[in-house]
């Protein structure tokens, strides 16, 4: 008979894999609370935001002008952006589209297919990385310098609410921003590739009636549902830049806090538009 030897594991490497073990653990702990923490913290800030925004006493002068201020770099710093990419969007989606459909002889599906790519999905997410890119950034950049020298604390040491002053202007001025930004990149989207599609010999209605087409083919959800997502995304992307801001320490860098910030942003604008479309 062979004789088996048997290595059996002496304390000291026992204690190792249990260590690493444990280590492991804590790490997906750590992990795992901290991003329960950050989404904690943003939905008490957007109940915060609902709850004040619709208070008078709320928008002082202060807050007010700062919600002007916000609103216009929202809008006009995203215009021209959003323009652009609408008549890409149009030039690339709806024109062909329009010829597709119309060489098959389904012109009756063109408006049925624009709300559903279109309307509820494309501009929703789009609309969202510009507003992210073009004024998340910004709000991130200026509310984290804020954070890093001591200007917060200043403030609330001489009774000024943070809250107030930071957040809520700039969540309300963004939400309506994408809103805005929304309609107008459908209508951008909608005129280039019907004038597209006019060149290409695939429309023989006019734009009233082909926007009509569109108009009819969405459902009363629709109305309810598009305005919802692009709210809901420009107040998510306002919220997370503010408290990836807020929550930086006198060791962070600006520069650090802005990829932290966009794939953040990011995440939000895609839960929002998954969660709300599966709400149609």
């Amino acid at each position: 008979m062979t004789d088996r030897l048997w290595i059996v594991p002496g304390p000291a490497a026992a204690r190792s894999r249990l260590g690493w073990g444990r280590q492991t653990l804590a790490l997906i702990g750590r992990t795992a609370h901290a991003h329960a923490r950050f989404v904690l913290f943003l939905a008490s800030l957007a109940v915060g935001v609902m709850r004040d925004a619709m208070r008078p006493a709320a928008w002082r002068r202060t807050v007010r002008s700062e919600f002007r201020r916000a609103l216009g770099q929202a809008v006009g710093g995203g215009l021209s952006t959003a323009l652009v990419t609408a008549a890409l969007i149009g030039l690339i989606m709806v024109s062909q589209a329009l010829y597709w459909l119309g060489e098959a002889g389904q012109r009756e599906l063109i408006g049925p297919v624009l709300v559903i790519v279109l309307v509820r999905e494309v501009t929703p997410l789009l609309v969202g990385v510009i507003v992210l890119g073009r004024s998340g950034i910004v709000v991130l950049s200026e509310i984290g310098e804020l954070q890093i020298g001591g200007q917060v604390r200043t403030l609330a040491a001489q009774g000024l609410d943070p809250f107030l002053l930071l957040v809520l202007p700039r969540a309300c001025a963004l939400a309506i921003g994408s809103f805005t930004l929304g309609i107008l990149f459908v209508f951008a989207a909608l005129l280039s590739g019907f004038v597209v599609g006019s060149l290409l010999g695939a429309v023989g209605i006019s734009v009233w009636s082909f926007l009509d087409r569109v108009l009819l083919a969405m459902h009363p959800a629709d109305f309810a549902v598009f305005p919802a997502k692009m709210f809901v995304i420009g107040l998510l992307i306002a919220l997370t830049c503010c408290l990836t801001g807020l929550t930086a320490t006198a060791q962070d860098e600006v520069a650090d806090l802005l990829p932290r910030g966009f794939v953040r942003g990011v995440v939000a604008i895609l839960l929002a538009s998954v969660v709300l479309s599966l709400a149609v």
